[in-house]
């Protein structure tokens, strides 16, 4: 059916109950690929707890994605084989604890209509808390639907998309993938058959499952982390990626990284088939 521009605005859900373990904590680290050197310390540190000699477990920023995993505004009756995922912009209020439980409020911040065949853009919000109600993280997702267009609302207002500097970048990184690797990351929450059920990714006319979408998202903090964040994640105050091409599971991720004061722009590409996976990357550090 088609959006009814007033309904979807209006949907919200306040008060949704999660809670997480450490176990969940450490399965993202190592979905989005860290601990892959078992003698890797820094990475190690957010992946095992420490025995002989204890340490703290470390939470990777972007946790705060499958922290609460479903929570959303409600049913926005979307033709979903059409959907896919825009952008994803995470801001961090305090660090994430190893264990907690903790609510999630989703509203619908903007609906666009970009015309009956060029689909809608919904840009939904959710804010989580800890038990005692202070703010954890305030995500905004971006989805492009590409069935839904033509609606009749607004189609002008959309945020600028962050520009990358033209330099050289200051460093470029490469992340391997593991051919595996979304068959772990899954286990965080998004069961999606198109990233792990070789029939269903070719109906989707893909020749083998892609990763998940925020996996890529992930391995991208996981960049940043590793080049201008000393491993910290306190350090992380927002990270925003716009996804523009999937990757498939075993290939190598390249990101080039800018640094101008606090803000680390950064695109990431699969050099391998000559794509761009992520554009507009930001991350504003402390």
């Amino acid at each position: 059916m088609p959006i009814v521009y007033e309904q979807l605005m209006a949907l919200k859900n306040l008060g949704q109950k999660y809670s997480y373990a450490d176990r969940d904590v450490m399965l993202y680290a190592y979905g989005i690929g860290l601990g892959a050197d078992p003698m890797d310390e820094k990475e190690l540190a957010f992946v095992n707890e420490g025995v002989l000699t204890p340490r703290p477990l470390k939470v990777v920023p972007t946790f705060a994605s499958v922290a609460a995993w479903g929570a959303g505004p409600g049913e926005m009756n979307l033709n979903r084989v059409m959907v896919v995922d825009g952008e994803r912009d995470i801001t961090f209020h305090k660090p994430f604890a190893t264990a907690a439980h903790i609510t999630a409020d989703s509203t619908v911040l903007d609906v666009f209509d970009k015309g009956k065949d060029k689909g809608a853009v919904i840009r939904h919000q959710t804010v989580l808390k800890d038990e005692k109600g202070d703010k954890l993280a305030t995500l905004v997702a971006s989805r492009f639907a590409r069935g839904d267009g033509g609606f009749g609302g607004p189609s002008d207002g959309q945020p600028e998309p962050h520009k990358v500097p033209e330099r050289a970048p200051d460093k470029v990184v490469d992340i391997t993938t593991r051919p595996d690797q979304a068959l772990v990351y899954r286990l965080c929450g998004d069961r999606n058959p198109l990233h792990s059920d070789p029939e269903f990714a070719r109906k989707a006319g893909f020749p083998r499952p892609i990763l998940h979408g925020m996996c890529t998202y992930g391995i991208t903090c996981r960049g940043v982390l590793q080049t201008y964040a000393d491993y910290d994640p306190s350090a992380f105050k927002q990270h925003v990626a716009r996804f523009s091409s999937p990757v498939f599971p075993g290939e190598t991720v390249t990101m080039e990284l800018w640094k101008d004061g606090n803000v680390v722009s950064f695109e990431a590409k699969v050099k391998s088939r000559g794509v761009t996976v992520i554009k507009s990357g930001k991350t504003v550090l402390a």
